[in-house]
């Protein structure tokens, strides 16, 4: 196989774990005989002091022009006081409404050997979390109109939240049909008793709720279910959501799940090349120091293998591969606990290499 991976190396710590999943990534190819090669992007704080632009047109097209796109993360106080408009996440969210990808979806589970860096009890953590988040991804409060102004002496500011039911209904069939693929449970989560956008998303969800008589269906307000993945996270097997309670409830989850820096995510449109993206910011406060987990990168990686390019027995490699590091006590220092071996960013690199 030969494909062209677009690389968003991105800010501050980004391009230490993108150095590393692009390690693996040529492991992978030579071990099982692909070609990958590297179209660099830039996103974000890089293309602001490149280009004063968080994403030009010129390197979305080099992302649309690729089989795939591995971008590690952006943003860093170096840009928090550039005007509104430039700031490195637009470079996100118009790379994802360039892309059309509308549908995001973030694996949260407890990996064997770092039961103990969850917050949960022992009891909890027992039974076990294994759930998948399908977030909407081009619509509701972040791609609504923005507007600040003056009313009565005073600074006035509304962020608009709209959703139609055509998009409703495409992420909804996603939720329903991952739902079918894993353990056959899916929880739509809304704000229906104060929304309207919620009263439409669950009569759309209801309605589509028919066609999937095989899925065991429920719906939720988003604060009880911010609960309830608290008190037995065990419940929920695939949960689906708009674009803003997607982005809360994956973080929570990430670190119900013990670190941020476990976390993989992958975002598809209809045609286009996916997103495959650690869900961890820049980490600026360690950028330069090798401390960074690249765990997440490098399981993005592995998602990009299997969602990107149908390599599903080398995206198993590579997640037995980290599996097996986690399993002889090699830690960065996020998942560090006494009695293991703490490691940085490369070694850690090194260690999923050396299991592969």
């Amino acid at each position: 196989m030969r494909k062209t991976i677009a690389l968003i190396r991105g800010d501050c710590a980004s391009p230490e774990i993108v150095a590393q999943a692009v390690r693996v990534l040529d492991r992978i190819a030579k071990r099982y005989g692909h070609t990958f090669t590297y179209t660099e992007a830039d996103m974000g704080g890089a293309a602001i002091d490149k280009y004063g632009d968080p994403l030009p047109d010129s390197e979305l097209a080099k992302c649309l022009a690729a089989d795939a796109v591995l971008l590690g993360a952006v943003g860093g106080p170096k840009w928090d006081d550039v005007p509104a408009d430039k700031r490195p996440e637009r470079g996100l969210l118009k790379l994802r409404k360039g892309m059309g990808l509308y549908s995001n979806l973030r694996p949260s589970k407890i990996w064997p050997g770092l039961e103990s860096a969850s917050p949960l009890s022992p009891e909890l953590t027992a039974k076990g979390v294994d759930i998948a988040i399908v977030r909407e991804l081009t619509g509701g409060a972040y791609f609504g109109e923005h507007k600040t102004w003056t009313e009565d002496g005073e600074t006035v500011a509304s962020d608009l939240m709209i959703y139609s039911e055509h998009e409703i209904e495409r992420i909804g069939r996603i939720g329903f049909e991952t739902a079918r693929k894993r353990r056959g449970k899916l929880c739509s989560v809304d704000k229906a008793n104060v929304l309207d956008t919620s009263k439409l998303w669950r009569k759309t969800m209801h309605r589509l709720a028919a066609e999937y008589p095989d899925v065991e269906y429920s719906d939720l307000y988003v604060d009880n279910c911010a609960m309830q993945l608290v008190r037995d996270p065990s419940r929920f097997d695939v949960i689906v959501t708009e674009n803003m309670f997607g982005d809360i409830l994956s973080d929570e989850l990430s670190i119900i799940c013990g670190s941020i820096g476990m976390a993989a995510s992958v975002s598809l449109g209809a045609s286009a090349p996916g997103l495959f993206e650690p869900i961890h910011g820049s980490a600026p406060d360690i950028a330069g120091q090798d401390k960074i987990n690249p765990c997440a990168c490098i399981l993005s990686a592995a998602m990009l293998l299997e969602y990107g390019f149908g390599l599903k027995d080398e995206s198993d490699a590579v997640q037995k591969a980290v599996t097996a590091v986690l399993a002889d006590g090699i830690r960065t220092a996020d998942i560090f606990v006494q009695g293991c071996v703490l490691t940085g960013c490369r070694g850690m690199g090194d260690a999923v290499l050396e299991r592969l």
